[in-house]
């Protein structure tokens, strides 16, 4: 396991070398060639990973794309993803552009198209050539995936979109029409259904331990994830019960088929969890920390305006530990937890609030966190270089991460794509939605919706959910969704397809102040942002408008 995704760093040589850039008459390659032998063909597969999106810091012009929720707060007011939150995007002026997901798709097309020519048989004498076929086999299957994964992020952006399955000529590409969403989602559905049959569980011990590359759990969540979206209010407007029912079933699968289970420990960061269906590992760096440290702790690593900061919004979020729920009011905190110190709110809370959030008075780094005013660590404007809402981050952070001259210390870190909480809490949601009841199960579903929701919460050291009706019940879902994937990039997709933007217009965070030893917490407003109902889904650029007017009509309202 300690090998798990060190591919990635020949995927990134490979992105950014791309060996589609050849033809039959110019360059030192031709297609032949690069298919001739195993080492190139395997290049060419790598070459496609290497268009998975981008979920760090980088993706959204240096921000977590939570920082275009309710959320977090990103500190920069200039910032690229602060258009999602004051409207001043368009198709002009896209923010997050995936369109360009479309050469991986190209990639994958033009894989699987060479695939069908390859011919090794002269290297039969070779001691590899039975390892070589062994993976060879898998190699479509893997494509394939990759395909449908990209396909899926482009539809939960925008919506339809072509699906090409062969290399398409200038004129093809120009002239190719939109495929309606529910048919991209059937299509894609049917993409996984042939590689859950072609993929392997895992690559261990086999030749070369290829542990980074697409397995049958990643199709199998793939195809769960793509038919929740499907099922979700933004494309489910009439309430469908049969496209709950299949995302409940696919689910279903998953949790059946025992190649995954919850982890108790933080799954952030450790690429030996039993949770992780499927993590992109990035080399060593100390950015996430420079930018979302707090300040003293950068050595003066951060000189300009920068970092996703959690909002009050987020931290009302996480419930006590007894289960109760504690907002933050323009006066002080409130809650009906009968145990709860409130002199101490940043205790006593839901385990996963201490592996989200940095809060005032927390252990860091052998120090404690001072967000007071006045404090080693408050801001009192974002020029500061500090947090605009009282919090720092904390999910994903290396605390061991280290800027001082003589002693720099970089880490790696892991991104989650696929963990098997996901779809314990998709099964719940669905399966919810399906019978209008937490408890009810029949003969198909043989699990309820609240002993899935209740299972997450039980691995965090959560009592179970009191909520009975269906109402209340989604409620609990869409809470738990919110506080177990905190910065796992969930929250920005998931008030789309629930269809709640309207929601995120405030954004909060806390001030603190300190008279001896006593300190009084506050509600107070870091911004107000605009909403509106055409930013579920993005505007298809209108560079590609231009080029292929087929793509019409743009999205409603852009």
């Amino acid at each position: 396991m300690k090998k798990i995704l060190y591919l990635l760093s020949a995927v990134l040589l490979l992105a950014g070398c791309n060996f589609l850039d050849f033809d039959e008459t110019s360059g030192n390659y031709t297609r032949e060639d690069m298919y001739a032998t195993y080492s190139n063909i395997r290049s060419m597969l790598t070459n496609v990973y290497g268009y998975m999106p981008n979920k760090d810091i980088y993706d959204v012009g240096s921000a977590l794309r939570d920082c275009g929720s309710d959320d977090a707060e990103y500190a920069d007011p200039d910032a690229s993803v602060q258009r999602f939150n004051n409207g001043n995007w368009s198709a002009l002026s896209t923010v997050d552009d995936k369109w360009s997901l479309y050469n991986g798709i190209r990639a994958a097309n033009e894989f699987l198209a060479s695939y069908e020519t390859i011919d090794l048989s002269k290297y039969r004498y070779d001691g590899n050539y039975d390892n070589w076929q062994e993976h060879l086999k898998y190699y479509p299957f893997q494509a394939r995936a990759l395909r449908a994964y990209y396909l899926f992020d482009l539809a939960r952006r925008y919506g339809d979109i072509p699906v090409p399955t062969t290399v398409l000529s200038i004129e093809e590409a120009n002239s190719i029409e939109k495929t309606p969403f529910d048919q991209v989602i059937d299509f894609i559905v049917t993409e996984c259904d042939d590689c859950i049959e072609g993929l392997p569980t895992t690559y261990a011990n086999m030749y070369n331990n290829e542990y980074g590359r697409v397995t049958k759990g990643f199709a199998m969540a793939l195809k769960a994830k793509a038919l929740l979206y499907a099922a979700s209010p933004l494309h489910n407007p009439s309430g469908d019960k049969a496209k709950w029912l299949k995302a409940a079933q696919a689910a279903q699968a998953i949790i059946d088929s025992g190649l995954y289970r919850l982890d108790p420990g933080d799954v952030c960061n450790n690429i030996e969890s039993t949770e992780v269906i499927f993590l992109i590992m990035r080399s060593e760096s100390q950015n996430l920390e420079r930018y979302n440290f707090p300040l003293r702790f950068t050595e003066g690593a951060r000189t300009s305006m920068a970092g996703s900061f959690p909002t009050q919004n987020l931290v009302d979020a996480f419930q006590t530990a007894g289960g109760y729920d504690i907002t933050l009011g323009a006066s002080g905190w409130t809650t009906d937890d009968p145990d709860f110190d409130l002199s101490t709110p940043y205790e006593g809370r839901d385990p996963r609030f201490a592996r989200t959030v940095l809060a005032n008075g927390m252990a860091f780094k052998g120090a404690s966190i001072e967000t007071w005013e006045g404090g080693a660590d408050y801001s009192a404007t974002r020029s500061d270089l500090g947090s605009p809402t009282g919090y720092y981050l904390r999910k994903y952070i290396q605390e061991s991460t280290s800027f001082t001259p003589e002693n720099q210390v970089q880490n790696k870190h892991h991104w989650i794509v696929f963990r098997y909480a996901e779809f314990l809490l998709a099964y719940a949601e669905a399966v919810n939605e399906y019978f209008g009841n937490p408890t009810q199960t029949d003969g198909t579903l043989h699990m309820s919706a609240a002993d899935a929701l209740n299972q997450v919460r039980a691995n965090a050291g959560m009592p179970d959910v009191s909520a009975t009706s269906a109402d209340a019940f989604r409620q609990a879902v869409q809470r738990e969704w919110r506080v177990e994937f905190a910065f796992e990039d969930h929250r920005f997709w998931d008030v789309r397809r629930w269809k709640l933007g309207s929601t995120q217009s405030q954004i909060d965070g806390v001030h603190i102040t300190k008279a001896g030893s006593k300190l009084e917490y506050s509600r107070m407003t870091v911004e107000r942002r605009t909403w509106s109902d055409k930013m579920y889904l993005y505007p298809i650029p209108q560079s590609e408008l231009f080029a292929n007017t087929n793509l019409n009509p743009q999205n409603t309202g852009w």
